[in-house]
């Protein structure tokens, strides 16, 4: 399945964290599905940083906030009286988290919770997908993909603040959604996303091309942990499809859903940068990073059979297109091309592609 234009035409749709990695390429999608877009994020903060390459705040009515500014927040969708909300707003990075534990509570669980108190306040909403993570699972590095009804947890303050964020989401839609005029609230864990236009820091594929534009070796800190690798459209897709069916069919669908990848796309941190230098055109080279160790998990998978049955949803790459698709990005920026008609590009090239059957 892929979004219907049909239904997001003239949808009125706020995306938190906007001017994120994510955010940006999420706004990109739904400007060209003809939906009227409202941005609620704080400046960006990467340099360069996609939003900013492609003029999402020229194409967004943007308020810039801080989601653990609770006053803020409720004005903001106050004024915005969406219909949907797709909540990415998040501290999103495991090594920050040990630096800086209180805030990624605060932005993590209290942001929501102050994002779901202005929805409550606002009559307009019908649908909210809050986007957590593939981390917010007890990790004990069982070799099975996890499913959503399996134990959350965290061994650190990042996959903590996600598990907490993901009881936090349960806790309002079952006292408040699940008795409310029609609002529908699901929250969505995704993969290890990749894809074009991401600089974050301590993030393996900016990591890559950075190493590979600067013709250096590339530094990687655990290269046998594995993860499940997926291109940010996939799970763009499932969001999208997911708010759909929300908006549609209500409580049916308002719980926990995976949007992971094929079990055979799992591989390890090593092997990506091999394939990525490969892809680029040059030897491996790569070392290991003396940055002083935290913990994060060697194994990580998740099941998505249950939006595979429920929702239509599959992952339409796989890791090698995935990777092939993310390459050809950096290397076409890097040439001269345009950020902003790179990624209107793929996007068109996504949903050209083959009914893919769940």
């Amino acid at each position: 399945m892929m979004p219907s234009p049909g239904f997001w035409r003239g949808k009125r749709v706020v995306v938190t964290g906007h001017t994120g990695f994510k955010g940006g390429w999420l706004c990109a999608w739904l400007e060209h599905l003809g939906a009227q877009t409202f941005g609620l994020s704080l400046p960006p903060d990467t340099e360069p940083s996609l939003s900013t390459l492609i003029r999402i705040e020229q194409r967004v009515e943007t308020i810039h906030a801080d989601i653990r500014d609770a006053p803020s927040v409720r004005v903001a969708i106050t004024r915005f009286s969406p219909e949907i909300v797709l909540h990415l707003a998040a501290q999103s990075l495991v090594r920050r988290s040990y630096r800086e534990p209180a805030e990624t509570f605060a932005t993590n669980v209290m942001g929501t919770v102050n994002l779901l108190e202005a929805v409550r306040k606002t009559p307009s909403v019908r649908a909210v997908v809050v986007v957590t993570s593939d981390k917010c699972y007890e990790n004990n590095e069982s070799r099975r993909p996890y499913r959503e009804t399996d134990a959350l947890g965290g061994a650190e303050p990042y996959s903590a603040s996600k598990a907490c964020t993901e009881l936090a989401t349960a806790a309002w839609r079952e006292s408040y959604f699940s008795h409310d005029r029609g609002v529908a609230l699901a929250s969505a864990r995704a993969g290890n996303v990749i894809g074009g236009g991401d600089w974050a820091p301590d993030r393996l594929i900016p990591d890559c091309i950075a190493a590979l534009v600067a013709s250096r070796p590339i530094e990687i800190r655990n290269p046998h942990a594995t993860r499940p690798w997926q291109h940010v459209l996939d799970p763009l897709n499932g969001y999208l499809i997911l708010a759909e069916r929300l908006f549609k069919d209500g409580a049916a669908f308002a719980r926990a859903w995976n949007f992971g990848p094929a079990a055979e796309d799992l591989c390890s941190v090593s092997q990506i940068v091999e394939a990525i230098s490969a892809r680029w055109g040059v030897p491996v080279r790569w070392i290991a990073s003396d940055t002083p160790p935290v913990h994060e998990a060697g194994h990580l998978a998740i099941d998505a059979s249950l939006a595979r049955a429920h929702l239509g949803w599959a992952p339409h790459l796989t890791l090698d297109q995935a990777l092939s698709w993310t390459t050809e990005w950096y290397r076409r920026y890097h040439n001269g091309e345009q950020a902003d008609v790179l990624v209107g590009a793929q996007i068109e090239r996504y949903e050209a592609l083959p009914e893919v059957l769940p």
